[in-house]
């Protein structure tokens, strides 16, 4: 008996690479004609929900896309005669022997049985897009992208719109990776127009994002504010859309000087991003961290120890440790020790704001250990390497005074500063307006998280049967796997 179980095994697993390998192709273009099968049912019966679902599941191969599975799948979807398929096709490189060992009897064409649908037009470029991206072969994504902008143009149907917010995401990716962004800024701003005439919600704010992403790339914040100010408002249906639209917020606050608002800003980009997007999550603390510097305020410990991101924020934890103290000599040691990773990560401006914040630190620090103080001690302190050390000392104790990040006066005839006697400060309103912040903040969370939950319809009118039961819950299910994956993809 155990014999020949073993044999059958033995016989199961005793499959040559090449049997192996045209399994796996053959099962990711099976899976592709699934897709193809539900985009062409929800073009027939108008339902996006179908088309969505369809994209949704190509994520899930994406990484099993190989040159043979495309061309075979543009076989099946397009027929070789058309003119899209001769187009894409020139985009797919010829495939070796040993991959073409498909199963092409089962591959009788879509088009010659009926009208290819617009829908599964659009989505064979999409494919086409995602295989030559994935092999770096960004010059022919380039051309692939163009194409289907061309070919999305001419057309105004609602079920495109899932499938053509994700072209224009990849078409602008295409062009930043060869260098050429600022080549299609009209093109983009001439398909937000489009969009928001069509009231395609999706494709406004998937563009407005690539906008402004092109406007940051060459510093242009003012255009870039100017354009998110005018644009139209409406709910985000894409989480990870509205991430980034609020990253790109706080990087135009930020730059505005509007610290307050660009550090809640990136704080709930930071949050609402989904685990799997850790690059996309480390950008945002980069930017919340020096934020908060900028503000006063000392981050905590356990931001810079978020598991993945100890080695990308070791930088800036260094950063705000020179800050906290106060030490302006560690700080320029940091800034240069760091200088390339600061240059890369576009942050490099906004250290050199630091530096008045390192000094106050210190006089704050200073003020409060020495009732009286000479400035020349102070200059040392401070480690002032200026022409006149003492000079520069006095008038920026004489700043600190007049804004009040320290309390005290400046004997001008002996060269002392004299520091006030420090109060309680629980008798002051300080602790007061730290509980109504935390407060504000707690309610603010709570009233998203109500805005945020589903409920379903009807169901306190109606007695639905066990099938309609069954059908909703399948939906619910669906659309909770549909909530993961869609985080999870694009970062």
């Amino acid at each position: 008996m155990t014999t020949t179980t073993q044999d059958v095994e033995m016989k199961d697993n005793n499959q040559t690479p090449a049997q192996s390998i045209v399994s796996a192709t053959t099962s990711t273009l099976q899976h592709l004609k699934e897709i193809a099968a539900l985009i062409d049912t929800g073009s027939y019966t108008k339902e996006v929900r179908r088309v969505a679902r369809a994209v949704r599941l190509t994520v899930g191969i994406r990484q099993k896309l190989t040159a043979s599975v495309v061309a075979s799948f543009l076989d099946f979807a397009l027929g070789s005669g058309s003119e899209a398929h001769a187009r894409l096709s020139s985009f797919v490189p010829k495939s070796d022997e040993h991959d073409m060992e498909v199963d092409t009897a089962s591959s009788t064409s879509l088009a010659a049985s009926k009208h290819v649908p617009v829908e599964l037009e659009i989505y064979c470029y999409f494919i086409v897009l995602l295989f030559l991206i994935d092999q770096k072969k960004y010059n022919e994504a380039k051309a692939c992208s163009s194409a289907s902008i061309a070919r999305l143009k001419s057309l105004n149907k609602r079920t495109i719109d899932v499938i053509a917010s994700r072209l224009y995401f990849y078409y602008s990716l295409s062009y930043e990776m060869t260098g050429d962004l600022a080549e299609i800024r009209g093109t983009l701003l001439s398909l937000h127009h489009s969009a928001t005439l069509r009231h395609d919600e999706l494709g406004q704010e998937t563009l407005l994002n690539l906008l402004l992403r092109n406007y940051l790339h060459y510093n242009l914040y003012d255009q870039a504010e100017k354009l998110r100010s005018k644009a139209p408002r409406f709910e985000a249906h894409s989480n990870q859309q509205f991430c980034r639209y609020l990253f790109y917020l706080g990087k135009i606050r930020t730059i505005q000087l509007e610290y307050t608002d660009a550090k809640e800003s990136l704080l709930q980009a930071a949050r609402k991003a989904p685990v799997a997007a850790l690059g996309f999550r480390v950008q945002c603390n980069k930017w919340a961290i020096l934020v908060r510097l900028l503000l006063g305020e000392i981050p905590e410990r356990s931001i810079f120890m978020q598991k993945g991101m100890e080695k990308a924020l070791r930088p800036y934890f260094e950063l705000t440790n020179a800050v906290r103290i106060g030490d302006l000599e560690l700080f320029r040691n940091v800034q240069e020790k760091f200088a390339k990773t600061f240059s890369e990560d576009r942050t490099h401006n906004l250290i050199v704001r630091l530096r008045h914040n390192v000094i106050r630190t210190g006089l704050r620090n200073i003020s409060i250990s020495y009732s009286r103080i000479s400035l020349t001690d102070v200059a040392q302190k401070l480690r002032l390497n200026s022409a006149n050390p003492v000079a520069d000392a006095e008038s920026i104790v004489a700043k600190a005074i007049r804004d009040g990040a320290i309390d005290a006066t400046i004997d001008h005839k002996n060269g002392y500063m004299v520091s006030k006697e420090t109060g309680d400060i629980y008798s002051t309103n300080e602790p007061q307006n730290a509980f109504n912040s935390r407060i504000a903040f707690c309610l603010n969370m709570h009233n998203e998280a109500v805005r945020a939950l589903r409920f379903p319809p009807n169901t306190h009118r109606e007695k639905e049967s066990e099938e309609k039961r069954r059908e909703m819950k399948q939906q619910e299910e669906e659309l909770a796997k549909y909530m993961a994956e869609e985080d999870d993809d694009d970062f």
